[in-house]
Order: C-alpha cells, then structure tokens, then sequence
C-alpha cells in the first residue's frame, strides 16, 4: 500500500496500482500522485489500534498487538507526518492519523457498447478511468490512456525483481482472422484497425480523436505480449530499405543504357515514349 493525501481535505489514497500522476480528489483538489519521502519518527502510538505507548514497550497494553520496529518491515509511509510505519498498520505510530484510503472518483459516463451495443458502466483501471461492457467483456479506453497502460506493463515487465510471467499471446496472421470494423462509442465513426506493435497479432480498434477499443481479454493478451520481451515488429523501429521502382532518373538510364544527349532532336522535339518518361522522372 502507498498511501497520498489530498492537501485541502486530507482524503487518503491508495496509488499503490495507480497509473495517473494527478488525479481529482472527492473535494476537487488535484492530488499528485508521487510517494513523500520517507521520515524515521519516533514510535508513539500502536500501529494496530492507535493508542499511546512508549519507546521501550514491545506490546501494546490495549491490544497487545507487537510494536514493529524493524526498520526493514516498516514500508508504509504516513501521508500526513511522512513517519515510517509497518505495511498492515492501522494508524501511524508517530501522529496517530488512521489509514483509510478510499477509491478515487472517477468522472467517466456510460458509453454504448462498439460490440453489443449495451451500455458500458465505467470503471477504474491502475487509476484511469475505462469502460467495460457486462455482456461482452470488452474495454473502452478513452483518448491517450491506452499508452500510459501500455507504459506502466513495460515498467512492470523491467522490473529486475519480477518474474517472467508465461506470455497469453505469442503470435497470430492477423490476414487470416475475420475482419469486424468497429465504430467509435463517442463519435460513431468506423475505427481503424490495428496489430499491436507489428507483430503481437493482438488486433485493437483505434479512434484517433477519442481512444481505444480492445475486445474481451485484448488487454490481458498485450499484457502478456509485454511481460513475454519480445520485441515490436521491425517496421517499427528500422529504416524503410529503398524499395524496387523508386530509382531516379539518371539510375534508370544508367540501367538501360540511354544517353541523355541524343534523346532530343530538331531542337529538343521529343521523340519517342522513353524521352516522355525521362522528363517525367525528372
């Protein structure tokens, strides 16, 4: 748990999967999410119920709960004092404030399923804010949203102390699957289509204006294609080779032996249907 406050109305928040790095709280008040740092406090109060004990006391006399002071085991940071404090306390040690994260509100309206055409409820994700069908599955990710998901499963997947999980996905002919054109729950436009990456056969259907439809269990699967490190396709990240019918001029003639001295006669008339495509190439 990774506990912030909200300045104005000390609302606590859990942002411990929370992707978004400002967020609205309840009362309004932006809240950045980003960790304080950490202060090594003196211990006052029982982490379990709160109440008053003393620097030498190894259970609380309410409860008897054991008083942790092993720095190792102390993680959660108190958004208020900044004290350290054990990761299931209910209260901070120092200033006794209790631990009550709530659910950070989301904004988001229905939308009509691109798929079933139901209404989809909105709902939370790592922070951000989708919508997802009850009948189908599927997911609405408004506007840029997808890429910061995306962003936050290749930082999982970086991180040196976290296994690699089994990929979902590991490949697919995104040629031989049944074309389905989707339309835009916001402007009911057709979306465009598209293979993740190049190379994940995850096909997804993008709004460029308004965001991003992945069918049921889509997201899981780029998941999967993340935490597996493979590579995006070579489309992606190489430069285009020069392709065959793009040489210029002066490579064509090179290549059939033209000169371009004798292609014109009788002050510069030309005369025949390669001088044309000469000029044209020009």
């Amino acid at each position: 748990m990774r506990l912030v406050a909200c300045d104005n109305c000390h609302t606590q928040y859990d942002v411990a999967e929370i992707a978004a790095k400002v967020f609205d709280c309840r009362c309004g008040n932006p809240v950045e999410n980003r960790p304080p740092a950490p202060v090594d406090a003196e211990i006052r109060r029982c982490g379990a119920c709160g109440a008053l004990t003393t620097p030498e006391t190894e259970r609380c006399a309410y409860c008897n709960a054991t008083i942790e002071r092993d720095d190792r085991k102390l993680s959660l940071i108190c958004p208020e004092c900044f004290a350290r404090n054990a990761d299931d306390g209910r209260f901070c040690t120092a200033c006794g404030v209790a631990f009550r994260p709530e659910a950070i509100p989301m904004t988001a309206s229905e939308l009509p399923c691109p798929v079933c055409e139901a209404l989809m409820a909105p709902r939370s994700v790592a922070g951000i804010a989708i919508n997802e069908c009850d009948h189908c599955n599927g997911l609405w990710v408004p506007e840029n949203d997808f890429d910061r998901i995306v962003e936050r499963a290749v930082a999982l997947r970086d991180e040196p102390e976290r296994a690699t999980p089994t990929p979902r996905v590991t490949g697919a002919n995104p040629a031989a699957q049944q074309v389905r054109y989707r339309r835009c729950p916001e402007c009911s436009q057709f979306m465009h289509r598209r293979n993740f990456r190049k190379a994940s056969g995850v096909i997804i259907d993008r709004c460029h204006e308004h965001g991003t439809w992945l069918d049921a269990d889509e997201l899981e699967q780029i998941a999967g294609f993340l935490a597996s490190g493979r590579d995006a396709s070579p489309l992606l990240t190489e430069v285009p080779k020069r392709v065959r019918g793009s040489a210029d001029a002066s490579d064509v003639r090179i290549r059939f032996g033209f000169d371009t001295d004798s292609r014109r006669k009788d002050g510069g008339v030309v005369h025949s249907l390669v001088d044309v495509l000469f000029d044209f190439l020009k």
